[in-house]
């Protein structure tokens, strides 16, 4: 039996989109990028754990703002190439902008529309 990290098929950079998803309410809260060692510790943990492309480092979502996901469950998509996160968003915000998710825009009428509010300021957040 081959090691469960070794059927994610990472892109050439050694990475996989992760989408995280209230496991509640299935709700996208955001996606962003895990590198092997990032889903190994997110497995371990329990927590989400991602890995920052600007930063070149691991990523311990909630670290300096305290809205930690906590982890319900792993999905693999049908390509082996995205994973789902199904989490528990603590604080009830997952953006850096202080909303609940990073998806607050909606296309209308040929122009984005924000749609969700923002909970707290992330000036107050960081």
């Amino acid at each position: 039996m081959s090691d469960w990290l070794d059927q994610v098929k990472w892109d050439e950079n050694g990475l996989i989109p992760a989408i995280a998803q209230d496991h509640q309410s299935g709700r996208i809260l955001m996606m962003a990028w895990m590198n092997r060692e990032a889903l190994q510790l997110t497995v371990q943990e329990q927590r989400a754990i991602y890995y920052s492309r600007s930063r070149q480092q691991l990523w311990r979502k909630g670290e300096s703002s305290g809205h930690v996901q906590q982890l319900h469950e792993v999905r693999l998509d049908c390509d082996a190439d995205v994973i789902v996160l199904q989490v528990e968003q603590k604080g009830g915000i997952a953006c850096h902008t202080g909303r609940e998710s990073c998806f607050y825009r909606v296309y209308e009428n040929g122009q984005w529309r924000t749609v969700d509010e923002v909970i707290k300021d992330p000036s107050e957040i960081y």
